[in-house]
């Protein structure tokens, strides 16, 4: 049976954005649901720009039934051209890869997006000079190299009114005197120096304009070999040791370079091992760590389970879920980089020695693992400007290649690597072990990694300061007077309005509480991890289970079998390390001072919200984080507007402005799809697709349970 909405009569244009040139269209073309095996779906109109591919049915021409978690930027049927992966064409049922000229136009289109989202388009019904045009037009705008010029970034800058909202309190690090107050704030200033050598980029275009250096290296070794060799400075911990990164040599010299090279290090490395530096330890990156070519293989076989057609393919993966997840070495990488980060910890906070990480350009796992020791280390960098700050310091101005380890520009495949999105995947692994430590929530982390794709926003989009810089001069000579400003992905009121804003930050978050004057004047001692109290029992379980709850059948039964993992450690930690490591855990936890995260077994977990999002045989009906979000959420509203009716009480005045949560009621028509996606229908068992359906008919609960409604209005909590 086809179910067919049948075409809209009205126009529907798309809404543009400043800057934003409609390029091609086709009408009377078919959105299948892609939600299960019939064809139901929706007509309209389907349109590219220099910005986006668009879908408009006559929903999108109404404001009615709008989610609350709505992005102003991009909808539900908007893809930017960034978020683009792949493009299949169907041709007599058979999928084929398009890129290029085409010689033959699909009779479907199917487009896998970045984010992990899949649009399955049908052309049987659209003319066929529009098939030929849109088409051609989206193959050729998404897919093939372009000139860094050509991104909708430039046309945005130009013609976007600057009135947007500037109060953030995110350090850029684009300024003198960012780098000193970041020394001062974290003791590092004794020891260490921020130096001016940069400015003009005299030393080398792929250093930032200021830094941070030992106060013992001089203006000429740091201009000898264009930054190379010179350990620069990361953060400072509270004993005064010191997270460093260095730019290693190449490895092929001739063997004077090489010597010369040698001597200069030598020299280097005295200077800074000498009192009052701590002794120094190095860790070479690229031979502890997996390389960027395995990061990258290994996650394009983790994104393939979840770039799901239907709900066939769905059910089929699902029989055979975890020897996939284990063949894609995605979690096994990410315990490994935590568990380098735990070694780097455990250097600065015990051993009270200096870490050095040296990569070849100290601009892709230096960043990964110097941000994960920061936000484990620091409580500053668990709040939001914490962290945005920290994301700005290791990663924008420390000339992470954005460009070209996102592929934007589609020159080079061999430079792709999901560097970032490594790092937000150990951080979420944190989140969801320490929740009450961070300010901020998952679905901010997901939502974070969804902007590496919007390009309204320079933050993502440039390999260095250097090249922002000189192409934003370049572009402000050109349009003289005019309007042109980069947007910063951290103004988050540009893609959210306050209500959805309100996601992103965490309503438990435990607080800094301000010392009392009576303790300021004691001495500052190590982390006081054995004097606080944990809010939560902190303990992790003796079982080796999924989870530590085992009251919590909802979460175990049905999310547990597709979330948890077990991974076989296969280096066991070195002693000093597992002592480390399990004194720490035996305590309870301060959420303000040092952070270790779980990596033994199935502790790593995938991170369902950004990953099964958009998956509705996934989803738990009422259930999730978002249900004990949604009661959370609920009490604090109801708080407020006592809070609110005591004040009026107390000043017999009506108070005007309040600030305002997000109203969740009736969570159970909510699902774990939420925010990003609304209710969908029950998730149907295929009509046997593979035998092993049946021999697991009788013993899995998944299986009997997936279609049970869960009443939340019970004691869930």
């Amino acid at each position: 049976e086809i179910h067919i909405k049948e075409p809209i009569e009205k126009e529907v244009n798309p809404r543009l954005l400043p800057g934003e040139l409609l390029l091609c269209e086709a009408s009377t073309v078919y959105k299948y649901m892609q939600e299960d095996g019939s064809n139901r779906g929706t007509y309209g109109k389907l349109v590219c720009t220099n910005f986006k591919i668009s879908f408009l049915d006559d929903d999108s021409a109404s404001d009615d039934n709008e989610p609350q978690f709505k992005n102003k930027i991009v909808g539900e049927n908007d893809i930017t051209l960034q978020c683009v992966d792949q493009i299949y064409g169907v041709y007599d049922e058979k999928k084929k890869l398009l890129t290029g000229q085409l010689r033959k136009y699909p009779e479907k289109l199917i487009i896998y997006c970045k984010d992990l989202r899949v649009f399955n388009f049908c052309l049987r019904y659209t003319k066929e000079e529009e098939v030929k045009r849109i088409v051609s037009g989206i193959v050729h705008h998404s897919q093939t190299p372009k000139l860094l010029k050509r991104l909708f970034l430039f046309s945005y800058a130009s013609a976007a009114p600057s009135n947007t909202d500037g109060r953030n309190q995110t350090v850029m690090f684009e300024t003198l005197e960012d780098w000193r107050d970041e020394l001062e704030r974290t003791k590092g200033n004794v020891k260490y120096k921020a130096v001016t050598t940069n400015e003009g980029y005299r030393v080398s275009e792929k250093l930032p304009l200021y830094f941070v250096v030992p106060i013992c290296i001089s203006e000429e070794s740091i201009l000898k070999y264009e930054g190379r060799g010179i350990p620069i400075w990361c953060w400072s911990c509270h004993n005064g040791a010191a997270l460093l990164k260095m730019s290693a040599f190449p490895k092929e010299q001739d063997d004077s370079t090489s010597q010369m090279q040698k001597a200069f290090l030598d020299g280097i490395y005295k200077t800074i091992s000498k009192p009052p530096y701590e002794l120094l330890k190095m860790d070479d990156l690229s031979s502890s760590l997996p390389s960027l070519q395995d990061i990258q293989t290994a996650y394009t076989r983790f994104k393939q389970l979840f770039l799901i057609d239907n709900s066939t393919d769905f059910w089929a993966t699902d029989v055979k879920w975890f020897s996939l997840l284990e063949s894609t070495n995605w979690l096994e990488i990410i315990r490994r980089v935590l568990k380098k980060a735990i070694e780097v910890a455990e250097c600065l906070e015990i051993q009270h020695t200096n870490v050095l990480l040296i990569e070849e350009s100290a601009t892709d796992l230096c960043c990964v693992i110097s941000s994960l020791v920061q936000v484990m280390m620091d409580s500053y960098s668990r709040t939001k400007s914490g962290f945005q700050s920290l994301i700005q310091k290791e990663w924008v101005i420390g000339g992470h290649g954005f460009l070209d380890r996102c592929n934007h520009l589609h020159k080079s495949e061999k430079e792709e690597a999901p560097v970032f999105l490594l790092l937000l995947n150990c951080v979420w692994q944190l989140v969801q072990q320490y929740p009450p430590a961070f300010e901020f929530t998952e679905t901010y982390l997901t939502v974070l990694s969804d902007s590496l794709y919007v390009p309204i926003f320079s933050t993502f989009f440039f390999n260095s300061q250097h090249q922002r810089d000189t192409n934003k001069s370049g572009e402000v000579l050109k349009t003289q007077s005019g309007p042109f400003r980069f947007l910063s992905v951290w103004d988050w009121s540009v893609q959210f309005d306050p209500k959805a804003q309100a996601f992103l930050n965490n309503p438990l978050y435990a607080e800094k509480p301000k010392p009392d004057k009576s303790q300021r004047k004691t001495a500052r001692f190590k982390h006081q991890r054995q004097l606080s109290l944990p809010l939560t029992q902190a303990k992790p379980s003796t079982k080796r289970g999924f989870f530590r709850e085992e009251t919590d059948h909802l979460i175990k039964n049905i999310l547990g079998k597709r979330i948890g993992k077990f991974i076989n450690s296969s280096d066991e930690p070195p002693n000093s390390l597992r002592e480390f490591y399990d004194s720490w855990h035996s305590k309870p936890v301060d959420y303000h001072g040092l952070l270790l995260p779980r990596i033994d077994g199935p502790e790593i977990k995938v991170w369902a919200q950004r990953y099964l999002r958009w998956i509705p045989e996934a989803q738990l009906h009422g259930g999730g984080t978002i249900a004990t979000a949604a009661k959370i959420l609920d009490l604090m509203e109801e708080v407020q507007s006592l809070q609110v009716k005591m004040d009026e009480e107390h000043s017999q005045a009506v108070s005007g402005d309040v600030h305002s949560v997000p109203m969740l009621r009736n969570s159970a028509r909510l699902s774990s799809l939420f925010p990003f996606a609304l209710l969908q229908r029950q998730s149907i068992k295929p009509a046997l697709p593979t035998s092993t359906w049946k021999d697991l008919e009788d013993e899995d609960d998944l299986v009997k349970r997936d279609d049970e409604f869960v009443d939340l209005s019970g004691d869930m909590l």
